[in-house]
């Protein structure tokens, strides 16, 4: 295998290890031969409100900053880091993105799976591809999860001012 391919295997093999658990070294790197490497700089836009997404990520080094706009204010909401997913609602639902996507302060190293890459994915590695469809409805259930906690923790402080 291209020693370029090697390296990026082992970056995700060492920053992603739940996508990773199911899957062979082999197919690591068979996965990673469907991916484009992207680098993100500080305060860079990845992706900006209200488009939809053609490419999902697999953070692979730095972080990326979600941030929401309300009443014209910039919030940042969340922060994702190596061995999570992003892009990945939009890329499945194919609905405009509700947050920006940002490189923090230092930037941000991704994996990009573009649609037709995807599709390749699928024909040619179902096993992969169900893999990484698993890790993507486990990354939504933990964001969900996270969410509700948030809210439910929001509606007790506003019922203690009462």
């Amino acid at each position: 295998m291209d020693p370029y391919l090697q390296a990026l295997a082992n970056k995700v093999s060492e920053t992603s290890p739940n996508f990773c658990a199911a899957l062979t070294r082999d197919e690591v790197e068979k996965f990673v031969a469907f991916t484009r490497s992207k680098e993100i700089g500080a305060n860079e836009v990845l992706s900006e409100l209200g488009t939809i997404s053609d490419e999902l990520f697999l953070v692979v080094g730095g972080e990326i900053v979600l941030y929401r706009e309300e009443l014209g204010v910039e919030i940042e909401v969340g922060r994702l880091g190596p061995g999570t997913l992003t892009g990945h609602m939009s890329f499945f639902d194919r609905q405009p993105r509700t947050i920006r996507l940002r490189g923090s302060k230092d930037g941000a190293e991704l994996l990009g799976v573009t649609r037709p890459m995807y599709k390749r994915l699928c024909i040619e590695h179902p096993y992969i591809s169900v893999n990484l469809v698993e890790f993507v409805v486990l990354s939504l259930d933990s964001l969900l999860r996270s969410t509700s906690r948030e809210v439910s923790t929001l509606y007790q402080k506003l019922n203690k001012q009462d």
